[in-house]
C-alpha cells in the first residue's frame, strides 16, 4: 500500500536488501528477543541506515540492544521458547495497533476522536476475552470426541481472520501434533475436502456480506461430510444447520475480533489435545494393569505358556478388547497410527491364547522385538502412549517424548529339557505353544539325560502334514545314542510314532515301544513354523515323585484318569498314583492307567 509517497510492507527478509535504507523503519516484532532469524535481518537492516523498533516481551533480550526504540508487551514472564507463544501473539495485536495508532496521529491521518474510540474499544479487550474463557466448558465439549475421530483437520479465515487461522494451526500443530492446513475460507485448495476433514472456521466479526458467503462455504464443508466447528458472533444461528458446533464470542470490531477467534481456537486447541490425551491414558491404565500382573507372574517364575493360560490376566486382556472396541466403534483413536490399529487387537487374542503362538512367531516375524507377545503387546501400548499423549501443559512439556531406542526382548526359559534344547541352539521359538506347556510340566519329571538323536524331517506337504513323499535322516546323536542303531541311519520314509508326533504336533513321553526305554519325543519347529526337526531324548525318570507332583505333570490327562476311576463307583484316592511310575502314567493311554490301578485294587476292570 502506498499513500502520501510511504510504502508499507509486512514482512522482511534479510536477502536482497537495499544498500541504502536511510529512510526504512522496521518494526520487529518478537516474544523473546532471541530469535536468530529475526535478529539478523534486523541488524542487516541497521547496518544500512534503517531505525528499528522492536515490539518484545523479554526485558534486556539481544534485540533490545539493536533495536533504536522498544514497546515492551511486559506480557509476563517469558518462559514460552521455542515454541508459539499464546500470551505474546495477544499482546502483540494490541501493542501493533496502539502502535499504529500513534503513526496516524503524527501524519495526521485519523482525528482525535477516532483514535479515542478505537483505543476505547481496545480497553474492552481483557473484558471480551473473559467472557470467551468463562465459555470454556462448552468449548470442551465441543473439541472432546470429535478430535479423536477425524484424523484431518484444516483451519480457515479469510481477510484479516485468516491471521487468526494461522495462528490457530500453529498452536494446534504444536499441542496436538498434527499436520494442519491453513486457508482462505473461499480458496479452500489446500483441503482436502475428499478426506472427510475436521474444519475450523474463523466467522467472528466480519461484516454481512461477506458472512452471507461464509455459510454457503460452510455449507460446502459440510456437504462433503466434514465436521465443522464455527467460531461466531453472538446471536449468530445461520451456521446452526451446517455446523456440527458454533462456539459464540462476544461481538467485536478489528483487531479485537481477531483476537475472539484466536483465543477461542488456542482454547479449543488445548481442550482437543485433552481428548487425543484423553486416548492415551485409557491405553496407560490399561498397560499398567497388565504390567503388574504380568510381573506379579514373572515373580512367581511363570513361563510363556504359564502367563497366556492365567484366568485373571486372560480376564485383563478380554475386558481390555471389550473397551478398546467400544472405543473404536465410536470413531476414536484417529491419532493412532494404522499400523497400531491393527497390531494391538491381534496381540491381544495372542495374549488371551485365542490364537496359536507360533501364528504369532510367523505373522510379526518381521517386526517383534520379542518372543512373547505379552511383551509385543506392552511396548505396542508403549508406543500407543506415545503417539496420543499430549503436553497439556505446554510450559512444562514443549517438546514430545521421543522412545529413543528399545532393546529386543527374549522370553527366558529354564529347566533340564529347556536348557538342553538351548544347547543345541533351539529356542521357544522352535516350539509351539501346546508344546512350551508340555515341555515345562515334563521336565519335572526328568532326572536328567543320558543322550538324544536329532532327525531332519523334509518334504512335508504345503500344510505341514506328513505326506507321501515326507523323509527323515539323522542329523547328529549324542551320549548314550551314538552307540544305538536306528531304523534310519540312512535316509527314508517318515513313518510309524515320529509321523504320529508331526501329525498331532503332540509330545510322546514314556517308553519306547520296542525297548521299553524311558524317552521323550518332541518336533521342533523351523523357519517357516511348520516342523524341521523332531528331537529323541533318552532320560532318566525320577522315582521319587510324590503324588501331587504327579498330577502337576500330568496336566489334563490328571482329570481324565480321575473321572474314568468315577465311573467305576470308586472315590479317588492320590494313592493311586503312587503306585504306577511316572513313565507308565505319561506314555500309556487313560484305559491301561486305570486298569493298571484297579488291579492294584484287586478289582477287574
Amino acid at each position: 500500500m502506498q499513500k502520501r509517497n510511504r510504502k508499507l510492507l509486512s514482512e522482511l527478509s534479510g536477502f536482497s536488501l537495499r544498500d541504502n535504507m536511510e529512510h526504512a523503519l522496521v518494526i520487529a516484532v518478537t516474544q523473546s528477543g532471541t530469535t536468530t532469524d529475526t535478529n539478523r535481518a534486523v541488524a542487516l537492516a541497521k547496518e544500512r541506515g534503517a531505525r528499528v523498533i522492536a515490539i518484545v516481551n523479554r526485558r534486556q533480550s539481544d534485540i533490545t540492544h539493536v533495536a533504536d526504540g522498544v514497546f515492551y508487551t511486559s506480557d509476563g514472564r517469558d518462559i514460552e521458547m521455542s515454541v508459539a507463544s499464546t500470551k505474546a501473539f495477544y499482546s502483540q495485536i494490541v501493542a501493533g495497533y496502539i502502535l499504529a495508532l500513534y503513526v496516524a496521529k503524527l501524519f495526521g491521518t485519523m482525528s482525535d476522536s477516532a483514535i479515542a474510540h478505537e483505543l476505547t474499544d481496545l480497553e474492552c479487550a481483557p473484558k471480551k476475552m473473559n467472557l470467551v474463557i468463562a465459555g470454556k466448558e462448552k468449548i470442551r465439549e465441543s473439541a472432546w470426541d470429535i478430535v479423536k475421530k477425524k484424523k484431518y483437520w484444516a483451519v480457515v479465515g479469510s481477510g484479516s481472520n485468516k491471521v487468526a487461522a494461522d495462528e490457530i494451526r500453529i498452536k494446534l500443530s504444536e499441542l496436538c501434533y498434527k499436520t494442519i492446513s491453513s486457508d482462505i475460507i473461499e480458496d479452500k485448495k489446500h483441503i482436502d475436502l475428499s478426506s472427510e476433514p475436521l474444519i475450523i472456521v474463523c466467522a467472528a466479526g466480519y461484516p454481512e456480506p461477506v458472512l452471507e458467503d461464509i455459510v454457503k462455504d460452510v455449507a460446502i464443508f459440510k456437504a462433503h461430510a466434514g465436521s465443522i466447528v464455527v467460531i461466531a458472533d453472538d446471536g449468530e444461528s445461520r451456521f446452526d444447520d451446517y455446523a456440527d458446533s458454533v462456539l459464540h464470542v462476544p461481538q467485536a470490531t478489528f483487531p479485537i475480533s481477531v483476537i475472539m477467534n484466536t483465543l477461542t481456537g488456542h482454547i479449543w486447541g488445548y481442550y482437543a489435545a485433552c481428548g487425543i490425551n484423553d486416548d492415551g491414558e485409557f491405553f496407560k491404565g490399561i498397560r499398567t494393569q497388565l504390567s503388574m500382573k504380568v510381573h506379579d507372574l514373572d515373580t512367581k517364575k511363570q513361563s510363556l505358556f504359564d502367563k497366556i493360560n492365567d484366568r485373571e490376566l486372560r480376564t485383563l486382556a478380554e475386558n481390555f478388547t471389550k473397551a478398546f472396541n467400544e472405543r473404536k466403534d465410536k470413531g476414536f483413536f484417529s491419532s493412532l497410527s494404522t499400523e497400531l490399529a491393527a497390531d494391538i487387537p491381534i496381540l491381544l487374542k495372542y495374549s488371551e491364547g485365542k490364537l496359536p503362538l507360533e501364528d504369532f512367531w510367523k505373522e510379526f516375524e518381521s517386526k517383534r522385538l520379542s518372543s512373547s507377545p505379552l511383551d509385543m503387546l506392552d511396548l505396542s501400548l508403549g508406543r500407543a502412549i506415545d503417539e496420543l499423549s499430549r503436553p497439556i501443559d505446554a510450559i512444562r512439556h514443549q517438546a514430545k517424548t521421543v522412545t529413543v531406542g528399545t532393546s529386543r526382548k527374549s522370553e527366558v526359559l529354564t529347566g533340564i529339557i529347556f536348557d538342553f534344547l538351548k544347547g543345541l541352539m533351539f529356542s521357544l521359538e522352535n516350539l509351539t505353544a501346546r508344546e512350551g506347556t508340555a515341555v515345562r510340566r515334563l521336565q519335572r519329571s526328568v532326572s536328567h539325560i543320558r543322550g538324544h538323536t536329532l532327525y531332519k524331517i523334509e518334504h512335508l506337504e504345503m500344510d505341514g502334514t506328513p505326506g507321501e513323499q515326507t523323509t527323515i535322516s539323522i542329523t547328529e546323536k549324542g551320549g548314550i545314542a551314538r552307540a544305538m542303531k536306528s531304523r534310519v541311519e540312512m535316509p527314508g520314509m517318515l513313518s510309524g510314532t515320529k509321523r504320529t508326533i508331526i501329525r498331532t504336533g503332540e509330545i510322546y513321553a514314556g517308553l519306547g515301544k520296542r525297548d521299553k526305554a524311558p524317552i521323550i519325543i518332541m518336533p521342533l519347529l523351523g523357519r517357516n513354523h511348520s516342523v524341521r526337526h523332531v528331537l529323541l531324548l533318552h532320560v532318566v525318570f525320577r522315582d521319587d515323585l510324590t503324588a501331587s507332583e504327579k498330577k502337576d505333570i500330568l496336566g489334563d490327562k490328571f482329570k481324565k484318569i480321575n473321572n474314568l476311576v468315577n465311573e467305576y463307583d470308586f472315590t479317588w484316592n492320590d494313592e493311586y498314583l503312587e503306585g504306577l511310575p511316572i513313565e507308565i502314567l505319561l506314555g500309556e493311554g487313560v484305559d491301561v492307567i486305570v486298569g493298571e490301578m484297579m488291579k492294584f485294587m484287586g478289582v477287574e476292570s
